[in-house]
């Protein structure tokens, strides 16, 4: 297993490697992190339990983290906390380790992550596409590899949306489990702490060690205990004219995401959501905008000067929007909301999750620009409604379409989080474990092919000593490995775990002579790899008395 300081290091490398500058607002120094991850190695080794021992965690910029500016996508806001937030402490005292603070949709107000004066987040798969938010910069730090878990916040889909468009989970809780102390909000009422993962068991691990009470938030509440799931549970979607608008392919992608819950043994009935996407037009259509007024508005208003070069225009537009509304305006929207989630679930009555796309299409940096407003609406329509209505909500992978992920999303009553998560196990895709022993490894040149096919690090290990690895010509130079009857050598690769649909596209990327094999491991199990055709090798400089790629690129530039 890995220590903390190993990882640290690692991660450094890795964030070098991507060159994604947008990500961060705030990055920590490399020498003091890794002079914290060494005193949670020391801790761990003198006996004490750490659940989150050296687990990299990245925080979105609304959230408080000692010796960090906290700006909410705005330097003339920034402010220096002079404590964590409780999730962020909560971690921290478990062993995670902060990086660093992310960027975001300024103030939170957005799901398309470009209206930041510190740039707009790009997608973690195609560059030209955008990263959703607003917890843009946490969604892609977790994606790209560079974090284990981060943070983010959610109040119209920000700890879903971003989710879906980069390929990982987001855990969106129920409202006041996790405190939102230390949160710049952007909905008070509304607003909650969200974590995203690649690993959804991770994640949940997160959320459960963030719960509870602070004695600070009012709107702190202590988890329910689950229901068991039921042997046959009923799953509700959409109605087809619901799903009408859905970016190409994700319609089909989304009836097999169906399919396979059916062939698990569960049951699915189709209902009429319309109540439900009512109640999310009223989110930014309706008065409860004048909230978002309310936590920052008299700043905005306050510094005219500053709408453009520090202040998105977008963002002050929606913002002040909500000094156009009134008391009774609130009310008559508040009844209208009650009796639209009275009808809205009583709908789902019987079902203990509602299933659907978690966005409704994935926008070019272009499409955004040329349409702020527009575009950013189309974004949240299944995501609105979740947090006016005290839902909970988990958007999982569910697959590629087009090169870019599909995800989707269950949708449950306040305190049905568990209970999604289990569900959620059955929608992930199936991933199988890979071998990488050459230029694939973190912080070689390919090793971005692996991330963007979904891959995530799990572990560095050594095969059983029965291969011989070459440096094979190639640009970028890369080893060839050889299974061999005697005279093999245990050789140093990492294990990554690709969705099964990221390997299919992996594998299409691999030149000849390169082929896919199983390798054994020195611990005495099987992994896919790639072993090259003796073909090649003949000529090749047998390189394994290196032991690994990295010791022989070593003896090239000493």
């Amino acid at each position: 297993m890995k220590t903390a300081v190993t990882k640290i290091d690692e991660a450094y490398a890795r964030i070098r490697q991507a060159d994604r500058p947008e990500i961060w607002i705030a990055l920590r120094e490399e020498q003091d992190v890794r002079a914290e991850a060494a005193e949670i190695d020391a801790r761990v080794a003198a006996g004490e339990r750490l659940p989150l021992a050296g687990v990299l965690v990245a925080v979105k910029d609304n959230i408080d983290v000692a010796g960090l500016p906290t700006t909410a996508g705005s330097p003339a806001y920034a402010y220096s906390p002079a404590v964590d937030a409780p999730a962020v402490e909560r971690l921290r005292i478990a062993g995670a380790i902060v990086l660093g603070k992310t960027n975001l949709d300024q103030f939170a107000t957005g799901l398309v992550g470009t209206r930041s004066p510190y740039g707009p987040v790009r997608n973690a798969w195609r560059p030209d596409r955008i990263s959703g938010g607003s917890s843009s910069g946490s969604a892609v730090a977790v994606a790209l590899s560079l974090v284990d878990i981060s943070l983010g916040t959610d109040t119209a889909g920000s700890g879903r949306v971003p989710a879906a468009l980069n390929g990982i989970v987001g855990i969106k809780p129920t409202i006041g489990l996790v405190p939102a102390t230390g949160v710049v909000p952007a909905c008070r009422s509304l607003d909650c702490v969200t974590v995203f993962a690649r690993d959804l068991a991770l994640g949940r691990r997160a959320i459960e060690i963030m719960s509870g009470p602070d004695g600070v938030d009012p709107r702190c509440r202590t988890d329910l205990p689950a229901a068991p799931l039921d042997a046959a549970p009923r799953i509700a979607v959409p109605t087809a004219e619901h799903l009408d608008g859905l970016a190409e392919g994700w319609a089909e992608a989304f009836e097999g995401v169906v399919a396979q819950l059916e062939s698990a043994g569960v049951e699915i009935v189709e209902v009429d959501i319309a109540p439900l996407l009512d109640a999310a037009a009223l989110l930014y259509g309706g008065a409860f905008v004048a909230e978002r007024t309310a936590a920052v508005g008299d700043f905005i208003r306050d510094n005219p000067a500053l709408v453009g070069p520090d202040i998105d225009p977008t963002v002050a537009q929606i913002v002040l929007g909500g000094d156009a509304q009134t008391a009774t305006q609130y009310f008559r929207d508040r009844e209208t909301l009650d009796r639209l989630k009275l009808e809205g679930l009583g709908r789902l009555d019987g079902a203990v999750a509602l299933l659907t796309p978690t966005t409704t299409w994935h926008p070019t940096l272009d499409e955004v620009a040329a349409d702020p407003i527009g575009a950013n609406s189309k974004m949240g329509r299944y995501t609105n409604f979740a947090n006016l209505m005290d839902l909970s909500a988990l958007a999982v992978p569910a697959g590629i379409v087009g090169g870019l992920p599909f995800g989707v999303m269950l949708t449950g009553a306040a305190f049905a989080d568990r209970t999604l998560a289990e569900i959620g196990r059955l929608i992930q895709a199936p991933a199988l474990d890979v071998l990488v022993v050459g230029a694939h490894l973190s912080g070689q040149p390919l090793n971005h092919q692996l991330v963007a096919a979904g891959a995530t690090f799990l572990r560095e290990t050594r095969t059983a000593p029965e291969y011989r690895m070459y440096a094979l010509d190639t640009v970028p130079p890369k080893p060839g490995l050889e299974r061999v009857a005697e005279g093999g050598a245990p050789i140093l690769g990492e294990v990554w775990r690709l969705p099964a649909a990221g390997f299919g596209r992996f594998v299409a990327a691999l030149p000849q002579p390169m082929a896919v094999g199983q390798i054994s491991l020195e611990d005495g199990t099987a992994v896919t790899g790639f072993q090259c055709e003796p073909v090649a090798t003949g000529g090749a400089r047998d390189i394994s008395e290196f032991g690994g790629w990295r010791d022989y690129l070593d003896t090239l530039t000493a």
